[in-house]
């Protein structure tokens, strides 16, 4: 009897599709069930009778509406859109979309099979008696993602993946000769295979054993396979960056720029390994500052139509998590060809700036060049060296640390925002496991050598961008940035001004303006986080795209991204441009690079969120042994169920549920960011300062449930 339901269920799904779409082509005819059964090619009494169901069922939820006794029809607002699922943890989901203003409710049943972040066909209709606009899926056009990382439940006639995505609200189940020997309990990855109609759940096949939950490895590889990233490289890719030739033909040294025997080195942090970029500096006889930005000139070895060049466009990023690095090239090209290591010849692609005194660029050239680093720096080597004045090549650094001084003054008086943001470092061991959490300290050393790399950045663009009009304009890759919206910041504003702070959003220039004074005065107060991060939330994001417009948040008009190619895709397309328009080539079709630059986008979005993850991760590892324990902590986040508070000793952040605050009942007050007590009308407000213990850590789940302590 349970399998006979389960079938009429399945059915009934199916043919709740195939109704709507009869109703769909005929908008404006009412048909009745025999008419509808007809169309369908229906002729037996008992599937007739649940065609009859379900135009009823449908007519009571308000996707159709029956327009005379036995007659439906679509509902009023007969509207198809696409967009992209947001699922919530009940099993409902929003559909945004660009066809239309308001987000769409689909309830769980109306899903179909749609997964979070599936594209998707939704058929749109208006509930009776609710504002709300509401739809059903009526076709899956473009899945997410398919593979999914979790732990393995086998037993002796099945086995499921029960998935760590918490956007991912059904196991998949694995026919037994699918699991790849993967036993109880390990974690694995998963790839969906198919799903069956009328199925609650989609079957699949493992596709890696990532090895035993809790463990360091398999919790990082877990990361990086849940966003998406491959975990190692692909053989092919391996090969063909292994048969490259170290040795650089004289023939290509004579087409480039020598800058060999000039001044040239390198500032990166203590372990980096890909050193991409270069500074060449030297004394024209004019007075003037020769300085050069030389990046690596990963174009020369990674050619277009290559199974590097697939590989590196599909990763589109190197991927930086708390103990390791994924990179997009493999490591013969990023720590060792490409790599601007100190005393071997190189070959970069460069900006290169004759400057006065007063950092005014006077002359610019773009081009390939040879170079041969004379020393590799550390930012704290080079910044004892701007320190005591003392050190290898002190006065190229002092004089180019002056400079870049100028070129920041600049850039805040345009208008650019100084977002320094708390950077937390763990200490870990061998094993990777977390010994100490510190906060990372950016000094002149750091700052010189971004200054110098916005500048050529920005320089590169204006180049390109400010050639040729209408159709022969010529296509590019930018770093845009668009203004905040304005009541994003208007919200920031009201709540900055509860510590003290005065925004003001009569202008864009007078937000940056701002915004300066406030990241100034927080140094080193208990808000700084907060207020840090809620503005950075109230920011638009910086996006790649063909489309020229400025970057808000560096004052700049025009800016690109062509300083690390081997760590960036967009820096590689942006390089092939340059030297494609300085040979005089033709405009290339902007069609062809948008979607190049959406995905790009994604997977740099994706980067950051597998590097919060892995941080997520430690901080959990870090506090385990630490249950029971209190510390003084500040309130990060807020919601529905509970509050997010930063441990200012360690910055690990956990979660402070409302159900464990049992001195009264708590509601989310969200447009005045606190928690306010129904009887007592107590007040917990994003920054205040609070006491809690570690109550539980789930290394698993990556969280951190912290208890209040009461004063």
């Amino acid at each position: 009897m349970a399998n006979k339901n389960r079938q009429l269920k399945g059915l009934k799904q199916v043919f709740t599709q195939l109704v709507t779409n009869i109703l769909s082509e005929s908008p404006d005819k009412p048909l009745n069930y025999k008419q509808v059964s007809a169309a369908l090619n229906i002729h037996d009494a008992e599937t007739r009778e649940v065609i009859l169901e379900i135009l009823q069922d449908e007519a009571r939820e308000g996707t159709f509406r029956e327009v005379s006794k036995g007659k439906f029809q679509i509902s009023t607002l007969k509207t198809y859109i696409t967009g992209v699922v947001d699922m919530t943890s009940s099993g409902s989901a929003y559909v945004i979309s660009d066809d239309i203003e308001d987000d769409v409710f689909i309830a769980p049943r109306k899903l179909r099979t749609a997964l979070h972040k599936d594209k998707v066909k939704v058929f749109v209709y208006e509930r009776k008696g609710k504002k709300q606009i509401e739809g059903e899926v009526v076709e899956i056009l473009q899945r997410n993602k398919k593979t999914f990382t979790g732990q393995l439940v086998v037993s002796r006639n099945f086995a499921f993946l029960e998935p760590d995505d918490r956007k991912m609200l059904h196991d998949i189940f694995i026919p037994l000769e699918s699991c790849k020997g993967g036993k109880d309990g390990q974690k694995a990855v998963a790839r969906i295979t198919e799903w069956p109609a009328g199925a609650k759940n989609p079957v699949g096949e493992v596709v890696e054993i990532l090895g035993n939950p809790g463990e360091n490895n398999t919790e990082m590889n877990a990361i990086l396979a849940d966003f998406g990233f491959a975990i190692s490289y692909p053989e092919s890719g391996i090969k063909e960056a292994e048969a490259l030739d170290a040795k650089i033909p004289a023939s290509e040294i004579k087409k480039r720029r020598d800058f060999r025997k000039i001044s040239t080195f390198t500032i990166d942090p203590a372990d980096a390994k890909d050193f991409d970029d270069a500074i060449s500096f030297r004394k024209l006889e004019n007075g003037n500052y020769e300085i050069g930005v030389h990046i690596a000139d990963v174009t020369y070895y990674v050619r277009p139509g290559t199974e590097l060049d697939r590989e590196a466009e599909e990763r589109a990023t190197s991927v930086y998590l708390v103990d390791r690095v994924i990179p997009m090239l493999p490591e013969r090209l990023s720590n060792d060809l490409c790599s601007l290591v100190p005393k071997q010849d190189r070959l970069c692609f460069a900006a290169v700036f004759e400057m006065d005194d007063q950092a005014r660029i006077v002359n610019e050239w773009f081009g390939r060049t040879v170079i041969h680093s004379d020393r590799r720096f550390s930012y704290e080597e080079a910044q004892a060296i701007l320190d005591t004045g003392k050190g290898p090549y002190a006065t190229e650094l002092k004089k180019l640390n002056e400079l870049a001084h100028i070129l920041r003054d600049q850039r805040f008086r345009n208008g650019a925002i100084n977002f320094e943001t708390t950077e937390v470092k763990f200490q870990l061991d061998e094993k990777g496991v977390p010994l100490g959490v510190y906060v990372k300290e950016r000094k002149d050393a750091h700052k010189l050598i971004e200054d110098f790399m916005l500048l050529a950045n920005r320089q590169v663009a204006r180049f390109i961008g400010t050639k040729g009009k209408g159709k022969n304009k010529p296509a590019f890759v930018y770093r845009t940035h668009d203004a905040p919206d304005a009541e994003s910041m208007t919200t920031f504003a009201q709540f900055a001004e509860r510590f003290g702070y005065k925004i003001n959003t009569k202008s864009n220039r007078e937000i940056s303006r701002s915004l300066n004074f406030l990241m100034e005065d927080v140094v080193g107060k208990k808000e700084q986080n907060v207020l840090t991060q809620l503005a950075i939330r109230s920011m638009s994001k910086a996006k790649y795209t063909t489309k020229q417009t400025s970057h808000y948040g560096l004052a700049f008009d025009y800016y690109t991204h062509f300083t690390s190619p081997i760590r960036r895709y967009p820096d590689v397309m942006v390089h092939r441009l340059l030297a494609h328009y300085l040979a005089g080539g033709k405009p290339v079709d902007a069609a062809e690079l948008e979607p190049r630059c959406v995905h790009a986008s994604e997977m740099e979005k994706r980067a950051a969120d597998a590097e919060r993850a892995s941080v997520k991760y430690k901080q959990a590892e870090f506090l385990q042994d630490n249950v029971g324990e209190v510390y003084q902590g500040v309130i990060s986040g807020l919601t529905e169920w509970g509050m997010y508070v930063e441990i200012i000793e360690n910055k690990c952040e956990g979660m402070v549920r409302l159900r464990e605050i049992d001195d009264d009942f708590y509601v989310l007050d969200e447009k005045n960011y606190c928690l306010i007590g129904q009887r007592k009308k107590k007040k917990y407000q994003l920054g205040d300062e609070v006491k809690v213990r570690v109550k539980s850590v789930n290394l698993i789940k990556r969280q951190i449930d912290f208890k209040l302590v009461m004063k």
